[in-house]
């Protein structure tokens, strides 16, 4: 995950569920000294360059490491009352690692996750492949109410401004009862010329009175 503010809403209401989620170490300041246009061109395929390539250009090897998930799945379970009776969707999963913690931690849980990277796809853990597919946040290939709860973690703010209206309300349409994202957000001037600077992928960025007016206008 980026460094910067996150906001975080669960169905309209601001809720901190990543508490346990490790935060990084790194180094910002060099980070924003050597974005350029070219390299978020790059980042924003979303291919092999993103997850396993230069540091600069992405993640810089994205490998699953238990540390990350594992210690927040519990807060989840907790908050929904998840169990083998579940259903999940992880819009944006990457390569799975989430999802794979849920199958470790819940027995017999429904996963399903969607994402629009075929290497993030192809490359997941094989546990998990069979549950995740390729598609984009705009027009998510499941029926309405299809599931308990919808996760979308840094992901709709990649999309533009009204493309980010349409995944929130595909998110809503396919969730029976909740949903929980994540965006990037800033609260002062400051980090608004921070977030502008090290962002790579990111289309859609607001402060975050913005967001949540934002959220409010979708019907989120």
């Amino acid at each position: 995950m980026d460094e910067g503010i996150k906001l975080i809403i669960n169905m309209g209401k601001e809720i901190n569920l990543l508490a346990n989620y490790p935060k990084s170490k790194r180094n910002l300041v060099e980070r924003v000294k050597e974005k350029t246009e070219e390299v978020r061109a790059i980042a924003r395929r979303f291919d092999k360059e993103f997850f396993d390539g230069d540091r600069n250009q992405g993640y810089g090897g994205f490998t699953y490491n238990p540390q990350f998930w594992q210690p927040v799945i519990p807060d989840f379970i907790k908050y929904w009352g998840l169990n083998s009776k579940s259903s999940i969707l992880d819009v944006g999963c990457a390569k799975g690692f989430m999802l794979y913690d849920l199958f470790k931690l819940i027995p017999g849980i429904n996963l399903r996750g969607i994402d629009v990277s075929d290497y993030a796809i192809n490359n997941s853990i094989p546990e998990i492949g069979k549950f995740i597919q390729v598609a984009n946040a705009k027009k998510i290939p499941f029926p309405d109410n299809s599931f308990d709860v919808v996760i979308s973690i840094n992901t709709i703010h990649n999309l533009e401004r009204a493309e980010c209206a349409e995944a929130l309300r595909e998110i809503t349409r396919v969730s029976k009862k909740y949903s929980f994202i994540t965006v990037d957000a800033y609260r002062n001037d400051e980090e608004k010329k921070r977030m502008h600077a090290w962002n790579l992928t990111a289309k859609t960025i607001m402060s975050v009175d913005d967001w949540k007016l934002f959220f409010k206008e979708v019907g989120y």
